[in-house]
């Protein structure tokens, strides 16, 4: 049966509802960021910006670099955005538009989010890059989809659940293989831990008390087969999982702006992050 037109809506400009998109406009490579105002800060190397979208908090610029098709948006913040991201840029792609069907042969998409983040562990240089090998999801957005955690993570997500003392076991997913290979080499590999918010789901209080006692300390304590965790942010773990679902190739690399245990933060993260965005885009041409 067809999808019905409250299940996927489109726009008067046949455009899909929240990105504002038509599909021919979606390459195969996209970079996602953020915030907004970030989308200028990636094309502004692109050898030629040929569109720009604006609706809501997704921002698109697309273009050409090394002669390959390339997109930058932007998500806004949390896994609620990124599922709509990535269910609508899925859409575009793999759902004709006129039947309202999905279509026989789909397309994969790679999907690379640049973001920045707060480390854990002291091993980790404050204004690095780190590349996510693992995210582990405090929220709950996969209560509402048929995911399995992998096998290799399910334990350590357990002993996760057990360790901060929460309600509900955390879900895990991996990035692609083939990226992770690509820029292993470059950047350190950590586990992400993916939170539901920035200040209490992050270990930060400020007139109201975390229900959590020793939150963050017990997130820099923890330890698993898969290792400890590096990292913490408001998105990766989303992207991997629905990444995993939807068959799309799905890297997420963080720029190191914080030092949560020493209370540290960047005295240049624009510089930070500028870095990490020179050195993806000089890797699109192997993408």
């Amino acid at each position: 049966m067809p999808i019905s037109e409250t299940d996927l809506i489109y726009r008067d400009d046949d455009s899909i509802y929240h990105l504002g998109l038509h599909p021919e406009q979606v390459p195969d490579i996209i970079f996602t960021v953020g915030d907004p105002e970030r989308v200028p800060m990636v094309s502004q190397y692109f050898d030629a910006v040929e569109t720009k979208v604006t609706h809501r908090e997704f921002v698109s610029h697309i273009g050409r670099l090394d002669n390959r098709s390339l997109m930058v948006i932007s998500s806004g913040m949390g896994t609620d955005n990124v599922e709509i991201l990535m269910t609508e840029l899925d859409a575009l792609v793999n759902i004709d538009q006129k039947t309202r069907q999905v279509k026989d042969s789909l397309r994969s998409l790679t999907i690379i989010r640049l973001g920045t983040s707060g480390r854990l562990q002291p091993d980790i240089p404050l204004d690095s890059i780190l590349v996510s090998r693992t995210a582990f999801g405090l929220d709950t957005l996969m209560q509402f989809y048929s995911y399995t955690t992998p096998s290799l993570l399910r334990e350590a997500a357990v002993q996760l659940k057990s360790a901060l003392d929460i309600e509900f076991t955390p879900y895990a997913a991996e990035a692609n293989a083939e990226l992770i290979v690509l820029f292993q080499s470059q950047f350190q590999l950590g586990n992400t831990v993916t939170c539901p918010g920035f200040y209490a789901p992050q270990g930060r209080q400020l007139r109201l008390a975390s229900r959590q006692n020793r939150f963050l300390e017990k997130m820099i304590d923890f330890r698993s087969a898969s290792g400890v965790l590096s990292n913490m942010e408001m998105e990766t773990a989303g992207y991997y999982a629905l990444g995993q679902l939807f068959e799309h190739r799905m890297l997420s690399v963080n720029a190191i702006l914080a030092h949560r245990s020493t209370k540290r933060f960047s005295t240049n993260p624009q510089q930070v992050i500028q870095s990490m965005i020179e050195q993806m885009l000089a890797k699109v041409s192997e993408l």
